[in-house]
C-alpha cells in the first residue's frame, strides 16, 4: 500500500505530463519511495493518454484511467479517489499552476493532527479575467450554497483515507469537489503556496463553462433559491397590497381612480415574467432529481493502464 497517493484529472496536456511526472517523482521520493500518481485522462482529443501509457510502462507506479467520454474535472477528481490506496491523498491540477514541489509541506502540515490541508494561492498568475470570473462564482457559490467556500484554494490539498473514504461514499450525479469534502466536516488546515504560470497554453474554463458549473452545483448543494422566490413573491405581494390601498384612498378622498393602463399592462408583464422565472427554477429541481433517479454510473472508464479488477 503507497504511503501518499496523487490524482491528478488530465485534459490536453500532453505537452505538460512528462514534466509533471518528472517534478512528482522527486516530490514524492522525498515523502516517500512508496507513492503512487492516478492520471484521469477525460478525452481531451490531444495524445495525452498516449503519453500516460508510456510514463505507465516506464514507471508502475504510474496509473492510468482514460474515460469513454469527456465527462468534466471533478468526475475525473472522483475516478481517481475511487482508485487511489494511499494513506494520504493530494489531489492537484495537471497544468503545472499547483507546483509538485509544494506537496512536502502539505505532507508536514497533515502530520500536526489534520485530515484536511488546503493549498491556499497566494498571488494567482491566471489573467484578468479568469481571475474576476473566478472571484465571482466563488462569491455567489458561498452565498447561494450557504458554504463559506475559499476560493483562493482550488483543489489542490492532501486529504487523510478517512476522507477519502467517506468521500467515495458520495454518489450523487453533480459533483463538486471542494463543497463535498468541505461539508463533511473534518479537522482541517491550510498554508500559502506559490502559484505558478501554466506551463503552457490557457485554461479551458469559459465563462459559459463557469456558469453552468455555478448554476448546477448552487442547484445541487441547497435550496435558497427556492427559498429566496418565495421571498421575492411576498415582497411582490405585500407592494402589491401597499398600492391597492394607496389607490383605494385616493378614489375615496378625490372620487376617481389613478389612471394608468401602461403602468398596468407593464406590471403584469413583470409580474407574468417572475411568475416564469420561479416556475423555471422549480422545474431545474425537479429535473435534477430525475437525473439522481436515474442512478447512472457517474463515468465510465474506457480502459486503464491496469487490472481493474486486481483492486
Amino acid at each position: 500500500m503507497p504511503v501518499i497517493s496523487v490524482v491528478v484529472p488530465v485534459y490536453r496536456a500532453e505537452n505538460c505530463l512528462d514534466e509533471l511526472y518528472r517534478r512528482l517523482k522527486a516530490a514524492l521520493e522525498s515523502v516517500s519511495p512508496d507513492f503512487e500518481i492516478v492520471l484521469v485522462e477525460d478525452c481531451g482529443g490531444d495524445n495525452s493518454w498516449q503519453v500516460i501509457e508510456r510514463l505507465a510502462s516506464a514507471d508502475p507506479r504510474v496509473r492510468g484511467i482514460q474515460f469513454s467520454r469527456n465527462f468534466g474535472q471533478h468526475y475525473g477528481i472522483t475516478a481517481g479517489l475511487d482508485r487511489c490506496d494511499g494513506d494520504w491523498v493530494v489531489v492537484m491540477d495537471c497544468d503545472l499552476q499547483d507546483r509538485p514541489e509544494e506537496i512536502t509541506r502539505l505532507y508536514a502540515k497533515a502530520q500536526e493532527g489534520y485530515d484536511i490541508v488546503l493549498a491556499r494561492r497566494g498571488a494567482r498568475q491566471d489573467g484578468l479575467i479568469k481571475r474576476v470570473t473566478s472571484r465571482a462564482f466563488y462569491r455567489v457559490f458561498s452565498y447561494l450554497a450557504d458554504m463559506e467556500y475559499d476560493g483562493d484554494s482550488g483543489n489542490f490539498r492532501i486529504m487523510s483515507r478517512k476522507v477519502v473514504e467517506n468521500f467515495r461514499r458520495m454518489r450523487e450525479q453533480l459533483r463538486f469537489f471542494g463543497g463535498l469534502v468541505q461539508w463533511m466536516g473534518f479537522p482541517t488546515a491550510s498554508i500559502e503556496v506559490q502559484h505558478a504560470g501554466r506551463h503552457e497554453g490557457k485554461s479551458t474554463y469559459t465563462f459559459a463553462k463557469l456558469w453552468k458549473l455555478a448554476s448546477e452545483t448552487i442547484i445541487a448543494y441547497s435550496d435558497k433559491p427556492l427559498r429566496l422566490a418565495i421571498r421575492l413573491g411576498f415582497l411582490m405581494a405585500f407592494f402589491s397590497f401597499c398600492y391597492g390601498a394607496y389607490i383605494l384612498g385616493h378614489a375615496l378622498l378625490y372620487g376617481s381612480a389613478i389612471p394608468g393602463w401602461n403602468s398596468l399592462i407593464v406590471s403584469l408583464y413583470f409580474i407574468g415574467g417572475i411568475i416564469i422565472s420561479i416556475l423555471g427554477i422549480i422545474g431545474i429541481y425537479l429535473g435534477k432529481n430525475f437525473d439522481e433517479s436515474k442512478k447512472r454510473p457517474l463515468y465510465i472508464v474506457r480502459r486503464a493502464t491496469f487490472d481493474e479488477h486486481a483492486d
